[in-house]
């Protein structure tokens, strides 16, 4: 066994948990809710902002390559609801 197996065997601050490390999660999902409940987010949505015309242009040319990189969009955001599922099974019936 290597040192550095050994050591992370023993300081568990330091181990990766099965698929990934749980309490990193942990920490993160608690850092994440507090801020959201801080009352902060419109003001650091604010602060965001791009601050001029070229900065703005910059961001977008930035978040079209990374989309030029993506598999696309999770088919879920655009599935209709169970009700209007429904209501177009109904259509196509009639």
């Amino acid at each position: 066994m290597n040192e550095s197996a050994d050591q992370n065997r023993q300081d568990p601050d330091h181990t990766v948990q099965g698929e990934g490390d749980y309490n990193a999660a942990r920490r993160y999902d608690k850092a994440a809710r507090e801020f959201a409940e801080s009352g902060k987010v419109e003001d650091a949505a604010r602060d965001a902002k791009p601050t001029s015309a070229d900065e703005a242009d910059a961001l977008r040319r930035a978040e079209n390559e990374g989309k030029s990189h993506a598999k696309g969009e999770d088919p879920a955001l655009y599935r209709p609801g169970k009700d209007q599922a429904q209501e177009q099974q109904q259509q196509q019936q009639q």
